[in-house]
């Protein structure tokens, strides 16, 4: 039993993103995400993206992520991230976020590249 809460808290633990100074920004359990204050920022359903409060606010397919009316919102490209424009706007490089300028801005604990994607859409 007591093997079995330490092992979820460690995953639960493991899920998070922090800002370059090392301050826990959010997290991720399982297909919810949270800011740091432990509010709902946004959940995925498939890929069906829907905001805090559960309306749908949009959709990733493949490398592109669209709002509910289907208007591109960006797209990644390897491990750069582009906005609707098509300006770089970062980069992903193992769990290590930067911006455009190449300044880190965020790191990942135990997120695959597409949560980390969806949290700062969720996010900014």
């Amino acid at each position: 039993m007591m093997m079995v809460m330490l092992l979820m808290f460690h995953l639960a633990d493991a899920q998070r993103i922090y800002d370059a100074s090392g301050k826990t920004i959010g997290r991720v359990s399982g297909d919810r995400y949270y800011d740091a204050s432990g509010r709902q920022i946004g959940r995925v359903d498939g890929d069906r993206i829907y905001d805090g409060s559960g309306r749908k606010i949009g959709r990733m397919e493949g490398d592109k992520i669209y709002d509910a009316s289907g208007v591109s919102l960006g797209r990644t490209d390897g491990d750069r991230l582009y906005d609707s424009s098509g300006r770089r706007i970062g980069r992903i490089d193992g769990n290590r976020i930067y911006d455009a300028s190449g300044r880190q801005i965020a790191r990942a604990q135990g997120l695959s590249r597409s949560q980390i994607i969806l949290f700062f859409y969720f996010y900014m």
